[in-house]
């Protein structure tokens, strides 16, 4: 019978994987081009019990520790006003708990390890009836399960459920300093070797250490309409112009914080931030099954890519252990999905409360030390 995964992300390519390592076939139909078509975006922190675990079920965390960044645990907290509150620095021979690892070298390790022709680049999903799927460019392929993983603007959820992704609030410009320790080396020490945050009263600044000297980041503001770019009056056209305003909207911050705005080149993104409801589910249905975002979009706090491999991992052994039964495969598997990832989205929007709250860094230094 045939596997076809909507959607070569992590979710989706994990998936792939644990088949193929199982002796089952898959194809993953991809809209981009190529594997290099779009940026992969940051880092990503693969948890012990989610993330590597799937790695260890698809036969890859020897190579998974090879690319991975210890140091990238680190982290820094601080206020507005430049107080320090936390800073954790890993040790040499600490464990592996959540290391960083580039999205883009975890995703190509993935594709690297499936064998050439599963995954078919350059194909946009438009439909699926009756174990046939459409694609954008008029061509068509038959599937007997079909699994979206296409992410937060699914479109194979549509054939699943009604629920649709909402705004949570939160906007997000996302800037960079490239070669941070040469063209910046003060900012590149303050800044250390994982990631470095500053909550305030409805805003944020994060900055993460990527493995090519790449520092990004990521300026948050809360409690915001949807429309808000557009009221904010930041020129996305001229980056110059719209690092100018941005450090203006940080009227009052300590000097160094907007120092590493200025030191931005002209990578200027807005990001809007959806979730879908937690705890969302949907009656099973022969034939049809999602993961990842396409599944439960949650708020980027550290648990949607760990979720997403683990969704694939455990789908593909489900079916490995039922070859002959993609329904009980898919029931047995949705099941744990659903109250795994409920918890980790409950969790995941109560973080999100704090970075939205007046006081964010007090609550979020109660989080990480509690009690």
């Amino acid at each position: 019978m045939t596997i076809t995964i909507v959607g070569a992300g992590l979710g989706g390519l994990a998936l792939a994987r644990v088949l193929h390592v199982n002796g089952i076939d898959a194809v993953v139909y991809e809209r981009e081009s190529s594997r290099g078509a779009r940026g992969q975006g940051g880092m990503l922190d693969l948890h012990s019990g989610t993330g590597q675990r799937a790695m260890r079920e698809a036969g890859l965390i020897d190579q998974f520790h090879a690319i991975a960044r210890r140091q990238g645990q680190d982290l820094r907290l601080l206020e507005p006003d430049g107080t320090l509150l936390l800073q954790e620095d890993t040790p040499d021979d600490a464990p592996l708990e959540r290391p960083e690892v580039d999205r883009a070298d975890l995703r190509n390790l993935l594709l690297d390890s499936l064998p050439e022709h599963a995954v078919c680049w350059g194909h946009a999903f438009e439909s699926a009836d009756n174990g046939l799927l459409q694609f954008a460019d008029g061509s068509s392929a038959t599937y007997d399960l079909l699994v979206g993983a296409d992410g937060a603007d699914s479109r194979v959820r549509t054939l699943l459920t009604d629920a649709r992704s909402a705004h949570t609030g939160q906007n997000v410009v996302e800037l960079g300093i490239p070669d941070i320790d040469r063209t910046h080396p003060d900012l590149a020490a303050m800044v250390g070797r994982g990631n470095y945050w500053v909550l305030g009263n409805g805003q944020s600044l994060s900055a993460q250490r990527n493995g090519d000297g790449r520092v990004r980041i990521y300026l948050s503001f809360y409690n915001t309409a949807e429309d808000w770019f557009a009221t904010s009056g930041i020129p996305f056209g001229d980056p110059a112009a719209a690092r100018v305003r941005l450090i203006d909207l940080f009227t009052g911050w300590d000097s160094r914080f907007t120092a590493l705005i200025a030191a931005c080149d002209d990578t200027v993104l807005p990001r809007s931030i959806t979730t879908l409801p937690v705890g969302l589910t949907w009656p099973s249905k022969p034939g049809f099954t999602l993961l990842g975002d396409a599944a439960h979009l949650m708020p980027p706090v550290g648990q949607g890519a760990n979720m997403a491999l683990l969704d694939g991992a455990l789908l593909g052994l489900a079916l490995a252990a039922h070859p002959d039964d993609f329904a009980a495969a898919v029931k047995e598997y949705e099941r744990e999905m659903f109250e795994r990832t409920s918890a980790a989205g409950r969790q995941s929007a109560r973080i999100q409360e704090i970075l939205s709250s007046p006081d964010a860094s007090r609550k979020m230094l109660a989080f990480f030390q509690p009690g």
